[in-house]
């Protein structure tokens, strides 16, 4: 494991909920090797904490500009975190 680990949460505004964004976004911080989870909020935005290799959660955040078919991202707020040592990624 590379020493270089960093930890983000972005939180997902727009139509976000309803379009399998959470399931999406698990397949996807998995194939890149992320740990974290994701789940859906109250306000109807959907948050993503993902922690690995900079440039795999940074390629995980710019997936969730997009997000997955029928989803209608408005944006994407990001802030830095620490690293928590997770071993998977999950729906919360």
């Amino acid at each position: 494991m590379s020493a270089a680990r960093i930890a983000r949460i972005a939180i997902v505004h727009g139509h976000v909920q309803g379009v399998f964004f959470r399931d999406s976004c698990r397949r996807r911080a998995e194939s890149l090797g992320l740990t974290g989870w994701v789940r859906n909020r109250d306000d109807a935005t959907v948050e993503v904490y993902a922690e690995g290799s900079p440039g795999a959660v940074a390629a995980l955040i710019e997936w969730c500009r997009e997000g997955p078919r029928g989803a209608y991202v408005e944006h994407v707020d990001v802030s830095e975190q620490d690293p928590e040592g997770l071993r998977e990624f999950t729906i919360r």
